[in-house]
């Protein structure tokens, strides 16, 4: 494992708000920062080319779907995710467990770990903590995340207590695994997840149990799950005055302006969504002055910039009626670029809280960026 694997560069004084430097085996990975999701590989519809271009120095990938195709050993015998798919910057993967809650018709869960079907050909399958963390040293991942148990907004108790501890079981486990691993080699690190459902003695006996693991890193889990946003800042905010400082925090599946910068003001370092490229293959698109439904059709003959003050090289070329009509006729060009502007806007705010931050601005550019993203003035 890397040594002074996470530094905290500067620290917001109106805020929790910071910077930082991860350090992984794959490069230097800059905080805050917001993952862009390759699922199964691939960020869907940019090549790894795309995403070097916008700046990205981490990407995430999904240990359930490459676990069932192609399978970790081929993945492996490609040199890992990178030689895989060519990218050679980093990788964090989820471990699964997310999916197969959501896929609860298809699972059960138990003491040793969680049965499910696949969802492509309906065979069997057994994840444990234990091979959970073997098929993600064979993704060669550079961060990893323990098996867990998520539980979703609304559900009693007794459902929200055992999901908590099964998975600080599972982490002690897996943590136990991951060590073998990296005594034989394997660069990578583990964050163990927070979790404890919306009930605050088990998030807060939770967030105190993770954090006495004493990982690199941790993970903040039990949120994002259909609650509305003001118990998800409400939570959040609770959470993470039980975790050490001097570890970078990561929430999961977050990737709206909204929730990243709520995020950062509660001290949060790192967050993912698949929610960028996602609206993108609906025709939705970021803007500085909102959300942008390129479908309308008030943009027929709308031959401005897509966002006058984005520097992305969708909205230096192409005009919104052009990019009306190749989503209009469902031509694969537009998922491709309304992607590829997403993501680009997404990290250049990051940049500009990076900046913010680091100037002791940072609340006056969230009011700043907020009153403009909602104005609708387009």
């Amino acid at each position: 494992m890397i040594k002074n694997f996470f530094e905290i560069q500067h620290e917001n004084k109106n805020s929790c708000a910071r910077t930082g430097v991860v350090h992984l085996a794959h490069g230097n990975v800059q905080t805050p920062v917001f993952m862009p999701v390759g699922t199964k590989g691939t960020v869907k519809a940019l090549t790894k080319d795309d995403l070097e271009e916008i700046g990205f120095e981490i990407i995430l990938a999904n240990t359930y779907h490459l676990y069932l195709r192609p399978g970790a050993d081929i993945v492996s015998e490609a040199g890992g995710l990178h030689g895989f798919t060519k990218w050679n910057r980093n990788f964090l993967t989820d471990s699964g467990g997310f999916q197969v809650w959501s896929l609860s018709n298809l699972r059960k869960i138990e003491n040793e770990g969680v049965a499910f079907r696949s969802t492509i050909d309906g065979s069997k399958h057994f994840f444990t903590p234990e091979n959970v963390v073997q098929t993600q040293v064979k993704l060669n991942s550079d961060i990893q995340m323990q098996l867990d148990v998520c539980s979703g907004y609304g559900v009693e108790r007794r459902e929200a207590e055992r999901a908590f501890r099964l998975s600080s079981d599972w982490a002690v486990r897996a943590i136990n695994e991951w060590k073998l691993h990296s005594e034989n080699g394997y660069k990578g690190i583990l964050f163990p997840i927070v979790q404890g459902n919306f009930f605050d003695d088990l998030r807060k006996e939770s967030a105190e149990f993770v954090d006495s693991l004493g990982t690199p890193g941790l993970a903040i889990g039990g949120l994002s799950v259909g609650e509305p946003a003001d118990v998800f800042v409400e939570k959040l905010k609770y959470t993470v005055q039980f975790l050490s400082k001097n570890k970078p925090r990561y929430v999961m599946g977050i990737g709206t302006p909204e929730y990243i910068l709520d995020a950062v003001s509660n001290g949060i370092d790192m967050f993912d969504c698949v929610q960028p490229t996602r609206i993108a293959r609906h025709g939705l698109y970021f803007h500085h002055k909102g959300m942008v439904s390129i479908k309308q059709k008030r943009f027929e003959r709308d031959f401005s910039a897509l966002d006058s003050e984005c520097n992305c090289k969708v909205c230096k070329t192409y005009s919104r009626a052009y990019l009306r009509h190749i989503f209009r006729e469902q031509e694969i060009l537009s998922s491709m670029l309304a992607s590829y502007h997403n993501l680009y806007f997404l990290h250049n705010m990051i940049l500009e809280i990076r900046s913010a931050i680091e100037n002791d601005k940072f609340e006056e550019y969230k009011k700043n960026f907020l009153d403009n993203f909602h104005s609708n003035e387009l």
